[in-house]
Parts: structure tokens; sequence; C-alpha cells
């Protein structure tokens, strides 16, 4: 981790009191909301290639062994706070119960660079409780591996706001990120929408697959992120089924 004294990059406040955890009953299967990694998944222009390479291959040797060259923010990941928060917790340091529980699915019609605003957010169903996880089905995941996919809408301010005020425990979006498109962003830009949110322990799950077939739904969620000492993010598998609260 950076450990320079800049005092701009700190302002982690803590985990939020954690909510009684509630009673599901599964509805529905699994499903599986992740892409797979593999060498020509969109990629950031701040970000590296990934590698994939076969450096044991059965036949000649005895096993077959793959070697990966990858940042952590590519393909459905999950972000740490230590991903913009000098004093913010790294992968290993979140609780374990932030990687499953009661969620819902809301879908969001979007344009592209357009903001999701928190009017987009009131009164979608069903209704969100404190410490749900919140995914957003917007339909962007269709365009992953286009280059369209880098103009994503995004969370505008007072979406933010309504997350916080609704104590959400994570958000997971089916683009690439929150903020805004790469190409709007001003010069300095410092990443607002992540800031604002994991400072106060909203984590963030971004490059959903498709989650329109839950749409409109309660969840259970479970997010298989990698435990990786002092990583400010991990890719993640996440998977969902339909669920009611059953107490």
């Amino acid at each position: 981790m950076c450990d320079c004294p800049n005092n701009q990059h700190r302002g982690w406040l803590g985990w939020p009191t954690q909510t009684q955890a509630r009673n599901l009953r599964a509805t529905g299967g699994w499903h599986d909301l992740t892409h797979r990694l593999h060498e020509n998944i969109p990629v950031p222009k701040i970000f590296p290639k990934p590698s994939f390479e076969r450096v044991l291959n059965l036949g000649p040797d005895i096993l077959n062994v793959t070697r990966i060259d990858m940042v952590c923010h590519l393909g459905t990941h999950i972000d740490a706070p230590a991903h913009v928060l000098i004093d913010g917790p790294t992968m290993h340091d979140i609780p374990e119960h932030y990687f499953h529980g009661s969620g819902v699915v809301w879908p969001i019609q979007v344009s592209e660079r357009s903001a999701i605003t928190a009017h987009d957010l009131e009164g979608a169903q069903p209704a969100i409780n404190p410490g749900d996880i919140l995914l957003l089905s917007t339909g962007w995941a269709k365009k992953f591996g286009q280059p369209s996919y880098f103009d994503n809408p995004y969370l505008a301010a007072d979406a933010v706001d309504w997350i916080l005020a609704h104590q959400i425990k994570w958000v997971g979006i089916d683009f690439v990120s929150p903020e805004l498109p790469f190409a709007l962003r001003p010069d300095g830009f410092d990443y607002p929408v992540h800031r604002a949110l994991m400072s106060k322990g909203v984590l963030i799950v971004e490059n959903l697959a498709d989650c329109s077939m839950l749409a409109g739904q309660r969840v259970e969620v479970v997010c298989g992120a990698l435990n990786i000492e002092q990583a400010d993010g991990a890719p993640a598998r996440i998977f969902a089924r339909t669920a009611e609260l059953s107490d």
C-alpha cells in the first residue's frame, strides 16, 4: 500500500453498524453474473492488458499450469476501500458478511454517458432494506467487449447520497465504473463516487454480467472474491438467485 502522507487521499470513516442478517428462502436457481477472464476483456486505458500464459502443458509436462498477470480491477471484480483511500481497509480486512446476503436487482433505463439519479432509484421495487446489496441491471453488460462499453452510465451525486442514506452494503453495476466515463473526466479527476461510498463502508462491484433475468426481484447474493492480502480489489465470481424474506 502507498504510505505517502497525503491527507487528500485519506478519509476512511469505518464500517457501518452491522444490521441484523435477514433469513431468506430461495425461490430459484443460481445465476452466474460474472464475465469470463481472458486476454481480450475490456481494459481501461489506465491499466495494462492482462496475460494468461500456459507455462506447463500436459504431454511434455505432467500438469497443465497457467500463469496469470493482471491488475485486480479487470473483469467482474470488487473494490476494497484501499483502492481510493490510503487509510482504507484492504481485501483481507473486509468483514465476511459483506460477501453474501439479501439484495435486490433493479432495472434502470440508461443511455450512453447518462447519469443514474436518485429519482431513478426512489420507488424502485422490490423495496430495499438497510444492509441489503443493490444490483443495478441497465443492460450495459451486453456491450462488454465493444468500444462503446466505456461510454458508460454513471451514478450522479444525489444517487450516491441516496445509497448512503439507505445503508446499502454494496452496489453492483453491470458497467465499467460508477464514475464519469473516461472521455468526460476532467484533469485531476479524483473518483468522487468511489471515495464517497467506500469512505463509509459501501463497497463497489463492477462489470457484472447480464443480470436482466433477475431484474425487479429480491435475491440472495454471493460474492466469491479472492482473499488477497493487502490488495485494493480482487476478481470475483458473483452468484445470485431469487429469494424471499422468511422472517
